[in-house]
């Protein structure tokens, strides 16, 4: 099996909907999961122009699920069926 990232972008203030949406999707993938994580409070880019405070909104990321899965195909599938807010980017992972 492969390791993928599914990064989370995009931030609404959770409703009891929202968190049974999301609480359905994680006990779904649970055999393929390696690890889940959110962010919170400290957010900011540091680039060559400076660095800046990131608000917490659509644009942000929110999380990550480190999945496996088969193929990056198999990756998608999964990550069609989250209740993202505005999208999900999925990247493979490998280790060096």
């Amino acid at each position: 099996m492969k390791k993928f990232m599914l990064l989370h972008f995009g931030f609404e203030k959770p409703n009891p909907e929202i968190m049974q949406a999301w609480g359905a999707w994680f006990a779904s993938i649970k055999d393929r999961t390696i690890e889940n994580g959110g962010f919170h409070g400290a957010a900011m880019e540091i680039s060559k122009d400076g660095k800046k405070d990131l608000p917490m909104d659509v644009e942000c990321i929110t999380g990550y699920s480190l999945i496996h899965a088969e193929s990056a195909e198999e990756a998608q599938q999964i990550a069609e069926k989250n209740p993202f807010v505005k999208s999900i980017r999925v990247y493979e992972v490998t280790n060096h």
